[in-house]
């Protein structure tokens, strides 16, 4: 099993939205047995659920966060990841002094598109702004899917809609 963490400032907002539509779209692929998709902060009060905000946007989207619970990113959790997805270089830049040593396997979620952009902290802000964050969330993980699943050497496999054309 291939594991994926995801990487916000306290793991509230960003990594928490990120984590459900990553596992949405890793389980729409039929790689659930194969990926697992974590989340963490590296500014993080443990055992905070996930912003009402957060909430309310996923629900709209049949997506819950209701098992969510903030937890800091450890060097467990970063030897255990194959990859780990920022929000933010601050975010790359806190982990590389954490442990220098995992940095290959760090990247921003952006970079998985074949961008380069932070995504920003919708903390405190409107319910339309985390709207708009969870739409850019979706655009980089659809985006980027393809280059996620290379770089954990996974192929996803043909679906039967896929083979159908006659």
């Amino acid at each position: 099993m291939q594991t994926i963490l995801v990487v916000c400032t306290a793991n509230i907002c960003r990594s928490p939205m990120a984590t459900a539509l990553l596992r949405q779209r890793i389980a729409h692929l039929g790689l659930s047995d194969r990926i697992r998709v974590l989340s963490a902060g590296v500014w993080v009060r443990e055992g905070l659920e996930a912003s009402d905000n957060a909430i309310a946007v996923l629900s709209n989207k049949g997506l819950s966060l209701a098992d969510h619970r903030s937890q800091p990113v450890t060097t467990t959790l970063l030897a255990e990841a194959d990859m780990v997805l920022v929000m933010e270089e601050n975010h790359r830049r806190s982990l590389f002094y954490l442990t220098p040593q995992h940095l290959g396997k760090v990247f921003l979620l952006s970079e998985m598109a074949g961008r380069h952009d932070d995504v920003a902290d919708p903390y405190g802000s409107t319910l339309e702004d985390y709207a708009r964050t969870v739409a850019l969330l979706e655009t980089l993980i659809d985006a980027g899917m393809p280059r996620i699943l290379k770089r954990l050497g996974i192929t996803p496999p043909r679906r039967a809609a896929d083979t159908s054309a006659a």
